[in-house]
């Protein structure tokens, strides 16, 4: 998997939003509409509108700086995603009754690196590597800690949206436990 040295990384700000909001609004907000709101909820939303109400509640964790992660572009274009963020930003996680019942160890700097997105057209064209080493730095530049990922073992748990275990492997995370049938914890200390 080569990396495409013509790919550039920003952080998604207020600024960067309509890169963001194009490249979801594309592919029909991704995955049902989520918008990537799925982990900043501790709990589901089940409603008609929930696809409209994701996007602008992501435009609202945005502007509010509650929202973190990294757009790839290729030229102008942005073409890649990876959502990021500390625990309490993202606490969807812990309320899953897989994770609960792993008791890990509890750290007071955790960060979580829940969901990857890439463009059809990029796929398989190292978009999500490039995504994942610019969270890893900006995770740093945030004041590092302890990151936390949720590959996927199996092509059941769809890697597309949580990447896999060998491109985590790849920035020296391990694994730490099963998760679930379908993904592991993996994490790495960022200084």
């Amino acid at each position: 998997m080569g990396r495409d040295p013509s790919y550039t990384t920003r952080q998604l700000t207020p600024g960067t939003w309509p890169d963001f909001e194009k490249l979801f609004a594309k592919h029909g907000g991704v995955q049902a509409g989520c918008w990537c709101m799925f982990y900043h909820r501790p709990r589901p939303i089940h409603e008609k509108e929930r696809a409209s109400r994701n996007r602008r509640d992501k435009r609202a964790f945005v502007l509010a700086r509650r929202s973190h992660g990294i757009l790839v572009y290729a030229g102008r274009q942005a073409v890649g995603w990876c959502q990021f963020g500390p625990r309490e930003d993202l606490p969807r996680i812990d309320a899953g009754r897989n994770y609960r019942k792993l008791a890990l160890p509890e750290t007071r700097k955790l960060w979580r690196i829940t969901c990857f997105f890439v463009d059809r057209d990029y796929r398989r064209k190292g978009v999500a590597q490039v995504a994942l080493r610019a969270a890893l730095q900006a995770i740093r530049k945030g004041g590092g800690g302890l990151v936390e990922a949720y590959p996927a073992t199996t092509p059941r748990a769809v890697a597309t949206w949580f990447g896999s275990v060998a491109m985590f492997e790849r920035e020296r995370f391990r694994q730490v436990a099963v998760l679930g049938k379908s993904n592991v914890v993996m994490r790495r200390r960022v200084t």
